[in-house]
């Protein structure tokens, strides 16, 4: 049995800087495949993007994009290299929004966290994530299936049934989200019944330290993924040698992870927070510079595990901070605004809080500076507000992602 799903999870640095140009080459020309991503890259040419520099000359695009595209040219916006009827399954996600799929070559590129989760051939999965609209029930079924394990499709809810099914077909692999999990341990223990699942991929919400120790304390080893309707698998936890999940999460290798200051498509310095922006090798539907709204950074160094791809923290909050201050929103993308008017500015952050009755808005900004006035008529420009501006050294404010702070208090 392998411990990988296959090489390019072990290539060394010389050998991914190498392949680099050649991903970033193959997702142009797949873009260019796609009409509404051609007509905004019309002047890009797949040879003209070699680095990661390259890259982020590009233009960002956002979940709204792709509503408004799907809105103009149904059902998938021209995003797709395919019709629509050439794909096999085509989901419903909240907004609406559309996403396709298909059910050949583990097309959500899932297999490779449930081979880092330690998944093989004689296991039984039991996939309680929904088969109904959206994609994740498909998504971990193609990966089972892509490392040989048999599947029961069980999807959500029928807690008593779900039971039944685990003790009857000996599931080994519960697939769900963090906390039903824990649901069926609870009913089980009321019961009596005696579970073998010992190995616990879970996804779509956030698995607390708590939560993972309760699972391995019941013998339950718990991996999480980072996996979008859109794009499929974009990082995953690995199994160590010394057992259990290593730090963060590893990149999928056929996609291209950037982290940008929130707003922005400017990437930040290695470690700083920001908003993950993802590009897909996915030939069928080649996304670009697309902005999760999910915060992360990355981390140095590579996992004990052996692979050697780049890695992130796994979620960090959302990017979209927009916040409503004295009746105005007030957007990420305006906090950037103000940074790029003041080059001797290195970050900023704008806080919203109460004095009386009344709204009150706050500006931090990292400079050397000593005068706030200074910056009173940009923050007024850029912001449409007037606020306290505060100048605060360098590196001082927290590295947390957020550009936008709200620490009013509604209860």
């Amino acid at each position: 049995m392998s411990l990988y799903y296959d090489d390019l999870e072990t290539r060394s640095a010389a050998e991914r800087a190498a392949d680099l140009p050649l991903a970033l080459a193959e997702a142009l020309a797949n873009a260019k495949r796609a009409p509404t991503l051609a007509r905004s890259l019309r002047e890009v040419e797949p040879e003209d993007v070699r680095s990661m520099a390259d890259l982020a000359r590009l233009p960002v695009l956002r979940k709204s994009d792709l509503v408004e595209a799907q809105a103009r040219r149904p059902p998938l916006g021209g995003y797709a290299t395919r019709h629509a009827h050439e794909f096999d399954h085509l989901f419903q996600s909240p907004g609406p929004i559309y996403e396709p799929g298909r059910l050949d070559s583990d097309w959500w590129r899932m297999g490779r966290f449930l081979t880092a989760a330690g998944i093989v051939k004689s296991d039984v999965v039991q996939n309680c994530f929904s088969y109904h609209l959206t994609p994740a029930g498909q998504m971990f079924d193609s990966g089972a299936r892509a490392v040989g394990a048999a599947v029961f499709p069980a999807g959500t809810g029928q807690t008593e049934l779900q039971l039944r099914a685990a003790a009857d077909l000996g599931t080994t692999v519960y697939a769900g989200t963090p906390d039903y999990l824990k649901v069926l341990l609870d009913k089980a223990g009321e019961q009596g019944l005696r579970l073998g699942i010992t190995r616990a991929v879970v996804g779509g919400g956030a698995l607390f330290p708590s939560l993972r120790a309760l699972y391995a304390e019941a013998g339950i080893a718990t991996f999480q993924c980072y996996a979008t309707a859109d794009l499929g698998l974009i990082a995953y936890e690995s199994e160590q040698p010394e057992g259990g999940a290593g730090e963060g999460m590893i990149v999928d290798e056929r996609v291209i992870v950037e982290i940008v200051r929130p707003g922005t498509g400017d990437p930040v310095p290695e470690g700083e927070v920001g908003e993950v922006l993802v590009t897909t090798l996915n030939p069928d539907y080649p996304l670009i510079r697309f902005a999760t709204g999910d915060l992360s950074a990355v981390l140095a160094g590579t996992s004990a595990c052996g692979r050697t791809g780049l890695r992130i923290n796994g979620w960090m909050g959302r990017a979209d901070q927009t916040t409503k201050i004295k009746g105005m929103f007030v957007r990420p993308e305006q906090v950037a605004a103000l940074i790029a008017r003041h080059p001797e500015v290195a970050r900023a952050r704008v806080i919203a809080d109460r004095a009386g009755e009344a709204d009150v808005m706050t500006v931090q900004l990292e400079t050397r500076a000593a005068d706030p006035a200074l910056y009173e008529g940009s923050v007024l420009e850029a912001l449409k507000l007037k606020g306290r501006v505060e100048i605060v050294p360098p590196g001082s404010l927290p590295n947390d992602g957020r550009v936008i702070e709200d620490r009013r208090r509604y209860d």
